[in-house]
């Protein structure tokens, strides 16, 4: 099986698990409480944020690996800070490639997960409110539990959109292999050279692979956690 692939498509396919793991874990709290807030809340400002949520779904892939490169670039306002101060570098980075990934992909975890949470009657969350519980233990004893297929659900759709994500990562750190190269950018560069049909149809396949399995226990655990839901 490791003699299927060549050492550099392994590196690409490596480096795009890590890029899609990493982005999904570190934004998937973060998706959690705007998508509560969308959800629950009703404050100033709230249809900015979900049209700053949503924004990355509207523009091109191509324009936000642009404007992350000119706020998170060595010289952008917000990277030249970060590289000054602790040494934190995104461009011509793999973890720039995470960046990219995880704010392409905010948009469908966000909507997955306030769907969840706007399924849940309120009337329950009120009761609880009511016995004394505070919001914080409101929000971890009544609606975790809940939206927890709704999460499942967010967390995979982000995995599997930062896998296939292209336009933005390949603005934003170029397709530099062993440090930028994810599977798409690999299938890009072989299908820009002769006689790279063959490798590309094998990063094809292991992505379809990659995709399929996600999909497959994505809803093999949604099952799980929604029987065990219904019988407590």
């Amino acid at each position: 099986m490791t003699d299927w692939l060549t050492q550099d498509e392994w590196r690409a396919v490596a480096l795009s698990l890590q890029v899609s793991l990493t982005a999904t874990l570190l934004s998937l709290p973060l998706g959690v409480f705007v998508a509560h807030a969308l959800a629950r809340r009703r404050f100033p400002g709230r249809q900015l944020l979900n049209g700053l949520v949503h924004l990355p779904l509207i523009l091109p892939p191509v324009v936000t690996g642009y404007l992350l490169l000119l706020t998170f670039g060595r010289r952008g306002a917000v990277g030249a800070f970060l590289d000054e101060w602790f040494g934190i570098v995104f461009a011509f980075r793999w973890t720039g490639a995470a960046l990219a990934a995880a704010i392409m992909a905010f948009p469908l975890m966000v909507r997955a997960i306030r769907l969840s949470i706007e399924a849940v009657d309120p009337k329950l969350e009120q009761a609880a409110a009511t016995l004394g519980a505070s919001r914080p233990m409101v929000f971890a004893t009544v609606t975790l539990p809940l939206i927890a297929p709704g999460i499942l659900a967010g967390a995979i759709l982000a995995f599997a959109k930062a896998m296939g994500e292209f336009g933005a990562t390949i603005t934003f750190v170029s397709n530099i292999p062993g440090e930028t190269q994810t599977l798409p950018s690999a299938i890009y560069s072989f299908l820009q050279a002769p006689g790279g049909e063959e490798p590309a149809a094998r990063l094809v396949l292991v992505a379809v692979a990659v995709a399929l399995t996600a999909l497959f226990l994505s809803e093999w655990v949604g099952r799980a956690v929604a029987r065990r839901i219904g019988s407590a």
